[in-house]
């Protein structure tokens, strides 16, 4: 049977998800109307089986910065498959990672030497907590409150997000967090010259927290006064989602580990990849007995190399990094006024298309659904989005009322303009709070039932 005959017959695909994958999972998609049956998508679009299209502003959790099925992505894998090449080595190598390599090596900056492939982003900080620790021959690590670096038992580790960590413990020794944003706290960790490697997003996922002026800097400058690798986790931030290739050039920082992934194959193929100095590298690959000191089976495959090469130079021949610029420039203009409109609107941020916006609210309404489970609000808002005017976005992480977008760097002018008058009309509509809106936050809140 052909894929496509095995699509068409597989039923409903949320009952088939609930039935061997994840039950709860789609009861959140059911609860929330989430529950589509989505059967094309191209660029910033979502086309649901009704023939339905939908703005998407989630972008696959940043997956998406050339746009959902990328035509010259697709095109480099299928002439990746008709090339016939030897694929994986195992004790040998090909030309496509080398020259993947290269690319990367060339953006990240004059500190950046050598590159390691992983399958994801959660792999790539761990291979950097790992080869950091052995570089420094140190066992610490310092990662920030609220910020994300994966699931898997290290990289959940430097997690700073207690609803992610709380139930999984105890995790990995030797890792401790501090207050983003924080220099006497960092300092004060570093003094005692035993912390291998201090790792911060430059800008916090879960939230679009920017870091205070001369944060990063001076986090740096301090990592190099005690001999601590400075490791930026650029695994949602790459790839020119902020304006520029990597948000650490924004400070003009040089970090000694860079973890990448997500967009790096344009959503089609698993990837990432830790960026590191040579002195890291040659401090842990230091002899031909350490040649194969870590690795990952799948990570170098010639898939993810084509699209990896591909998705770079889409980038830069369709000028993605800088229109992430100009869009994003142009999304704070319009939307940072909501703050004045709105009582309820706190806060609008972000650098380039990565963008938030913050609810707070005093009323009788919005206090009430707050006691039941802090950030609710903010599903008033995502909902709606979703139901209402077809645009995909999210709560920006639990407890959180911030509505999150990392929508594809190629997204129209007239979407961007859709989304702020959707989004502006939600609002204002969300303060009023209908009753049907309310039970229906209470009932995703699992109270109410």
């Amino acid at each position: 049977m052909e894929l496509r005959d095995l699509i068409a017959n597989a039923g409903d695909e949320h009952d088939l998800w609930a039935r061997t994958i994840n039950p709860q999972f789609v009861r959140v998609l059911r609860t929330i109307g989430f529950d589509r049956a989505w059967v094309r998508s191209e660029g910033a679009h979502l086309i649901d089986a009704n023939g339905d299209r939908y703005l998407d502003m989630l972008g696959g959790f940043g997956m998406y910065n050339v746009g959902r099925n990328n035509p010259r992505i697709r095109a480099a894998l299928v002439e990746a498959l008709e090339l016939e090449t030897p694929g994986m080595l195992a004790m040998g190598v090909t030309a496509l990672p080398g020259l993947l390599a290269d690319e990367l090596i060339r953006r990240a900056g004059a500190r950046i030497d050598r590159c390691l492939f992983t399958s994801s982003g959660t792999e790539a900080v761990e291979a950097a907590l790992k080869l950091g620790r052995a570089a420094t021959k140190r066992a610490r690590v310092i990662s920030t409150e609220h910020g994300f670096h994966g699931l898997t038992l290290g990289s959940l580790s430097a997690n700073g997000n207690p609803e992610f960590t709380r139930r999984f413990q105890p995790l990995l020794p030797g890792f401790s967090h501090i207050p983003f944003g924080d220099l006497d706290a960092l300092e004060r960790e570093l003094r005692s010259e035993d912390v291998a490697i201090f790792i911060v997003e430059p800008i916090q996922g879960k939230g679009v927290n920017l870091p205070p002026p001369g944060y990063l800097e001076g986090a740096q400058e301090i990592c190099r006064r005690y001999g601590t690798l400075f490791c930026v986790d650029e695994v949602q931030t790459g790839f020119g989602r902020t304006g520029t290739m990597f948000a650490f050039e924004h400070w003009g920082l040089e970090p000694d580990l860079v973890p990448v992934a997500k967009s790096l194959s344009g959503g089609y193929v698993p990837v990432g990849a830790l960026l590191m100095s040579r002195a890291v590298h040659e401090a842990v690959f230091d002899s031909m007995t350490n040649a194969m000191s870590h690795g990952s089976t799948f990570a170098p495959n010639e898939l993810a190399m084509a699209a990896g090469l591909a998705t770079l130079r889409e980038l830069d021949e369709e000028q993605l990094v800088a229109r992430s610029a100009g869009l994003g420039a142009r999304l704070l203009e319009l939307t940072q006024p909501l703050v004045e409109e709105f009582d309820v609107v706190r806060d609008v941020r972000g650098l380039g298309l990565m963008w938030a916006i913050e609810f707070e609210g005093d009323g009788r309404m919005y206090r009430m659904l707050e006691r039941a489970q802090r950030g609710l609000f903010a599903q008033l808002v995502v909902v709606p989005l979703f139901s209402e005017h077809r645009i995909l976005t999210q709560v920006a992480g639990h407890d959180m009322a911030v509505v999150k977008i990392l929508p594809p760097l190629m997204l129209g002018d007239d979407d961007l303009d859709f989304f702020v008058d959707a989004l502006r009309e939600t609002v204002r509509k969300a303060r009023r709070m209908p009753t049907s809106l309310t039970k229906f936050a209470l009932n995703a809140a699992g109270i109410g039932r």
